[in-house]
């Protein structure tokens, strides 16, 4: 099934502060490398015959390259972002923007989100993580404006500070995740409602095996993630293996690279 997504070029990549454990303003980084790992990505998205769209990268907001966390999109409603973090705020009114010059139903978020990195649809679950980055309340608002239950994910471990560091949806009824990143009761709702879930292992974690990008069979993800790799085909699905580790020093992977727009 193709599926439509948008993806800011990382023009202005850097790490020059730190606001999730990845990143390390002290160490070297390659704005050229990171832009080029970038293309093979969107490329891969080309290839398997899916539709990319480009917002325009603004100086000064080296995340910007991150557009899962500019949004949600759900039957053609954004509801918009509103970043815990002060040096990542200009971005949402730039994702606003363009969601409303591409004539969707536009909603100010009132509560602390950061768009697809907390809030994954899955079926007709609106999987939500917390714990970090987005609100309770953000969970609830999002489930009133997209009518989908919210199912609210704790997350225990600041390396997997958004619920798209530790949890893929691979397809309507199933996920692949790593359990130690949730806490014992968020582990239990995930093992009731996804029985058949790909299990990840703490390797696959370390290199954001689990930041990946799946359109029902294919799924695109970190080329480090041999043991996820391997437990994808096992599953029945196609793994596409992806080299963004440079994208990695702050925190991304190829879904933080993506996000999805649902009409």
């Amino acid at each position: 099934m193709q599926r439509r997504f948008l993806m800011c070029r990382p023009t202005y990549f850097a790490v020059t502060y730190r606001i999730n454990p990845w990143m390390d303003p002290s160490a070297p980084y390659d704005t050229s490398l990171a832009i080029s790992q970038w293309e093979t990505l969107v490329q891969a998205y080309d290839q398997l015959g899916h539709k990319v769209e480009f917002i325009d990268p603004l100086p000064g907001l080296p995340d910007m390259v991150f557009a899962a966390n500019g949004g949600t999109v759900i039957d053609g409603k954004m509801y918009t972002a509103q970043f815990r973090h002060a040096e990542r705020a200009d971005e949402a009114p730039a994702y606003r923007d363009w969601a409303e010059r591409a004539g969707f139903e536009v909603q100010e978020a009132k509560h602390v989100n950061e768009g697809e990195g907390d809030l994954l649809l899955a079926g007709e679950f609106l999987l939500a993580g917390t714990g970090f980055r987005t609100a309770h309340a953000a969970h609830l608002e999002a489930q009133e404006l997209f009518g989908r239950p919210a199912i609210a994910l704790q997350l225990v471990d600041p390396r997997f500070y958004h619920l798209d560091t530790a949890l893929t949806v691979l397809s309507q009824n199933n996920i692949a995740y790593l359990p130690e990143a949730f806490s014992p009761g968020s582990q239990q709702i995930l093992r009731k409602l996804f029985p058949d879930a790909v299990i990840a292992n703490e390797e696959d974690g370390v290199v954001l095996g689990l930041n990946a990008v799946s359109d029902g069979h294919n799924v695109v993800l970190p080329v480090q993630a041999k043991h996820l790799q391997q437990a994808l085909k096992d599953s029945g699905y196609n793994p596409i293996p992806v080299d963004v580790s440079e994208l990695r020093l702050a925190g991304g992977g190829p879904k933080c690279c993506t996000l999805e727009l649902r009409s």
